[in-house]
């Protein structure tokens, strides 16, 4: 999937305009420079075809020089890691140095560059935007980012200028491709080593550093992958802003070309924000999910500090809770095997089909004990379920009004058909449907 990044200055409007494409209030807008510090994701579709938006906004500082080689280093990420960049800057101040930096390193850059105009919400302002062809970078886009105007035009571009999916035909494309992903400096380099039986410890990181391997093929122990290159999730020895951004970034483009992910956390710092921000990516990519806590061993145990623990990550997981944990040492070689066998029982899940008259066997009895909520007087009655032929487990219930069953009842039967069937680590989806 295609990965597009708004990049600009502090307060031209790039948290608004990522909020209007990926259509909800994700990020924080304020019209304090600065506001934008984590960095924020989401899915858009326009005209059928579905992209990644990353909004790459938000730097706070006292001094310019930082404040430029800020911008700089975040541009560079964006230009190195998008398949498009989003130029946004703002009508009513015109170009501005910074713009015209920014330009510049999207010039020299072989990326597709959509500029984009912002502010410009009347017939006026349309003259202040004419100034920013002196930017070298062709075709300008006005919009206001407050009120939408503009944004249709802009979306016709950003997809007219979006790579061809050009997918080369894989030789292994019928076996599970696994994405070891996760934050910096929990292991996973040391994961991927120890499967490949690379004699190395922990790999020293080192900032900007890329495999040029996508992926590599492994068939060992009576398992067979694909074994996606997540190798970028890098410690940088600097700044912090542009870790958490660059982490974000691969971790998008690794997990989409992926069936499983492994999660490493450091079982030291337990579950972040950062972990939880990569575990939602896999969740809105609906990919199977394996959580693996390294470091165990530096932990001091006590008789039930593994049971306590998982509680504590389910907790922080709800309500998709139903995932594998595997605690590892990746240094110490203790428990590597256990993750490919939790791996392998994940994909094995993930291609069970139920038989249809096994399935009305057992989720009509619980629709029966526990019947959807009436509404507005009315009953729902739920008639028949089969299974959907999808690449994940997805489920149609028939009834009489599909539209009257919310949410909550959709979790109940969901929760019903983990409980009955081993769906461990997958996505399910559940589908009401008109009898």
């Amino acid at each position: 999937m295609a990965l597009v990044a708004i990049v600009g200055r502090p307060n031209v409007g790039k948290s608004t305009l990522f909020n209007r494409l990926v259509g909800m209030r994700q990020a924080i807008v304020d019209e304090t420079a600065g506001v934008t510090r984590d960095r924020h994701y989401g899915k858009c579709e326009w005209c059928g075809k579905e992209f990644s938006v990353v909004d790459t906004g938000g730097y706070t500082s006292n001094s310019d020089d930082v404040f430029e080689g800020a911008i700089r280093r975040q541009v560079g990420i964006a230009i190195e890691e998008a398949d498009v960049v989003l130029f946004m800057v703002e009508a009513a101040t015109g170009v501005t140095d910074y713009d015209a930096e920014i330009a510049d390193i999207l010039r020299r850059s072989k990326k597709p560059v959509v500029l984009c105009v912002n502010k410009v919400d009347s017939g006026e302002k349309m003259y202040d935007a004419f100034d920013f062809y002196s930017l070298g970078l062709g075709e300008i886009w006005t919009i206001s980012a407050a009120n939408g105007s503009g944004t249709g035009d802009l979306l016709d571009e950003i997809v007219r200028v979006l790579p061809a999916d050009s997918v080369a035909e894989d030789l292994h494309a019928d076996i599970p491709h696994i994405a070891i992903v996760g934050r910096p400096n929990v292991g996973k380099s040391s994961l991927t080593n120890a499967l490949l039986g690379e004699d190395r410890n922990i790999v020293t990181p080192v900032a900007g550093t890329t495999r040029d391997s996508i992926s590599t093929y492994y068939n060992k122990f009576g398992h067979e992958f694909m074994l996606v290159d997540t190798a970028g999730i890098r410690r940088k020895s600097r700044v912090n802003e542009d870790l958490e951004f660059y982490s974000v970034m691969r971790s998008i483009r690794a997990i989409e070309h992926s069936d499983i992910c492994v999660l490493m956390i450091d079982a030291t710092l337990g579950l972040e924000a950062q972990d939880m921000n990569i575990f939602n990516i896999i969740q809105k990519n609906r990919k199977g999910c394996v959580v693996v806590v390294n470091k165990w061993d530096l932990l001091e145990k006590e008789s039930n500090t593994m049971k306590e623990y998982i509680e504590g990550l389910k907790a922080r997981l709800a309500p998709s809770d139903d995932i594998p944990f595997v605690f590892t040492s990746v240094t110490e070689k203790k428990r590597i095997l256990a993750v490919l066998d939790e791996v392998a029982h994940v994909a094995q899940n993930m291609e069970r089909r139920i038989p249809t008259s096994e399935l009305n066997d057992v989720m009509l009895e619980e629709i029966e004990n526990y019947p959807p909520p009436a509404w507005k007087g009315k009953y729902v009655r739920i008639k028949y379920v089969t299974q959907l032929p999808t690449k994940t487990p997805s489920f149609a219930f028939f009834c009489n009004l599909p539209q009257w069953v919310k949410d909550p009842y959709k979790r109940f039967l969901e929760n019903r058909l983990r409980e009955h069937f081993d769906f461990t680590g997958c996505p399910m989806q559940i589908f009401m449907r008109s009898k």
